[in-house]
């Protein structure tokens, strides 16, 4: 990319959206076109059409999609599957036929087999059975890559994939019942605080073991793929570091500052068990992630205190 190549931002308004952007911004990348929703639905293949064809983007990145944890993908699988294969699909076809240079499609390390070998490289997508209390967000997120593979296959485009673990950090969703597991806990440890709660129950027992990323450490790695590297497989983006759900609420609880507790309800779903991302392919590349957990776990709380608090 140059600096005023013009550069889509699909889901600007969104954590890794707007990551993006700040890191495009930060790079000195002047001519970055976004919309709202209210602006463009992209559930709408018209809509998306008429976008494409009106501002034709020389870059695009695919970082537009619903997201949620546990709950939420487990109450609304049908929800989660069309809203988010209808924006994939609208953006990466659109972008091919209205002659975009490049794509990047974000996912998700979901889309991996629910007990795939540890830690999880690129090539073992498509080998078991996905996590059921995701499967539907799985299953869009593969569609989207794997018509990103096809596409080059057969149209010679130079469309990229990156699948990141776990996200948090600025602009995080802190929504009491469909975030996901750090900003949840970061919510529940500050009410709790503040209420001056004598404990806080958690889902599951606490033993899934996952791995977090800061999500300016993801955009980073994002525009460095986009400038660095071209092929039809995906790209973990992780630390390759893990964590048990247990110790995570531990070191949570800790940075915000809440002594009470901490008490599982053993009748929720743990998820995955394990999920740990081989990232030796990006480190090869030149990328490696900055932010410790510890560090960014304080960052995000200080955001969640200026946006939510």
């Amino acid at each position: 990319m140059n600096k005023d190549s013009k550069i889509y931002v699909a889901g600007h308004r969104g954590m890794v959206g707007s990551a993006i952007k700040r890191e495009l911004e930060r790079q000195g990348y002047g001519n970055i076109i976004t919309r709202s929703h209210s602006e463009l639905d992209l559930t709408s293949q018209n809509e998306v059409m008429k976008f494409f064809e009106a501002e034709k983007p020389e870059y695009v990145f695919l970082a537009a999609a619903k997201v949620g944890g546990i709950s939420a993908n487990s109450h609304a699988p049908a929800d989660f599957m069309y809203i988010n294969m209808m924006i994939e699909m609208n953006v990466i076809n659109s972008s091919w036929l209205n002659g975009c240079k490049k794509l990047e499609f974000l996912g998700s390390s979901c889309i991996y087999p629910r007990m795939s070998e540890q830690p999880i490289k690129e090539e073992y997508l498509l080998s078991g059975y996905l996590e059921k209390t995701n499967e539907a967000y799985a299953l869009a997120k593969i569609s989207g890559l794997k018509y990103c593979e096809y596409l080059n296959t057969q149209y010679g485009t130079d469309y990229i994939s990156v699948m990141p673990c776990n996200l948090y950090g600025i602009n995080d969703n802190y929504h009491p019942e469909n975030s996901h597991v750090l900003p949840a806990l970061i919510r529940r440890f500050h009410e709790a605080k503040s209420k001056d709660l004598k404990s806080v129950t958690c889902w599951g027992d606490g033993s899934p073991l996952r791995e977090f990323l800061f999500v300016d450490d993801l955009a980073e790695l994002c525009v460095f793929l986009m400038n660095n590297y071209s092929g039809s497989e995906t790209v973990n983006a992780g630390t390759g570091l893990e964590i048990t759900i247990k110790d995570l609420t531990s070191l949570v609880a800790e940075v915000v500052g809440y002594e009470g507790e901490i008490l599982w309800d053993t009748s929720k779903p743990n998820g995955t068990p394990r999920k740990v991302l081989d990232v030796s392919k990006a480190e090869a590349l030149g990328w490696k992630y900055k932010t410790s957990l510890r560090d960014g776990i304080k960052l995000a709380y200080e955001d969640f205190k200026n946006r939510c608090a």
